[in-house]
């Protein structure tokens, strides 16, 4: 039947025409953000998934920053123990120097002076040797807990104090030749427990090193996962896109065929 009133064909077309728009824009909303995933109407379930990768992505991101500053602080200490190792051995050989027969009182308090002015050096670094106000080394120095999980466990780093006081050299001289003596037994003494306390702290970095790595690693296999779940192929969408188009161009010309379709009822009345 031919009607004025309604026109079948228009009302098809013009649904076919904006189904392609609403898929045209999808497509270019796709383009544009690069995800097929843009929110949960797209995909209820694979958006759920992806934010909550997200999230452990972006705890993960935390982690990476306090491990990282857990190894600075490290470092740090490592550094300066490795400086004060090698004063002690600089001090070893005044020590020696001064425990030889028949030294003069002005080689004795060069010596001394010597002696001295290095013992000062290791105070200063130990009490400098801070990242971010922890300071290992230190006089005052304090365990150090680092976040190394997303789920809260900890990384222990222990104290490892390297000031004069503790490597009992506060108070040693060379002013004597007993005294040098006494000096060069101490000397050995603070040495071997520098150097342990190195070692410790070198485990404890590496400790650090591997969790760091490791956490790296998994982050950059959620990211890949949340990219396989959202991610658009963007060969995909450029075809898609390119066939759209012409659906669209076609949609409108099928749409003003079906409004020209009245214009046909006149030639009746003719």
């Amino acid at each position: 039947m031919l009607s004025i009133n309604t026109n079948l064909g228009a009302m098809i077309a013009l649904q076919q025409l904006n189904a392609t728009n609403k898929s045209l824009e999808r497509t270019q909303l796709n383009i544009t953000t690069g995800l097929k995933v843009n929110g949960p109407k797209d995909d209820a379930s694979t958006y759920a998934i992806a934010q909550n990768m997200r999230g452990d992505i972006a705890g993960m991101q935390a982690v990476k920053t306090a491990i990282a500053a857990g190894e600075s602080t490290v470092n740090v200490a490592i550094d300066a123990g490795k400086a004060i190792s090698d004063l002690l051995i600089e001090m070893k050989a005044k020590v020696v120097q001064a425990n030889q027969a028949g030294l003069d009182s002005v080689s004795r308090t060069a010596l001394h002076n010597d002696f001295v002015a290095l013992r000062d050096q290791i105070a200063t670094i130990a009490a400098t040797a801070e990242f971010n106000g922890t300071n290992l080394i230190g006089e005052s120095a304090v365990n150090m807990s680092v976040l190394s999980t997303v789920d809260g466990s900890n990384i222990a780093v222990s104290a490892q104090k390297m000031d004069i006081s503790t490597l009992g050299i506060a108070s040693l001289s060379l002013n004597t030749s007993a005294t040098a003596a006494t000096a060069l037994t101490s000397i050995d003494t603070a040495l071997v427990k520098v150097n342990e306390r190195l070692a410790a702290l070198g485990s404890a970095g590496k400790r650090l090193e591997i969790q760091g790595d490791f956490t790296v690693k998994l982050m950059d296999i959620l990211k890949a996962g949340v990219g396989n779940l959202v991610d658009a192929d963007m060969a995909k969408e450029s075809a898609n896109l390119t066939a759209l188009q012409a659906k669209q161009q076609l949609g409108i010309q099928a749409l003003s065929i079906a409004n020209a379709s009245p214009q046909n009822i006149l030639a009746l009345f003719q």
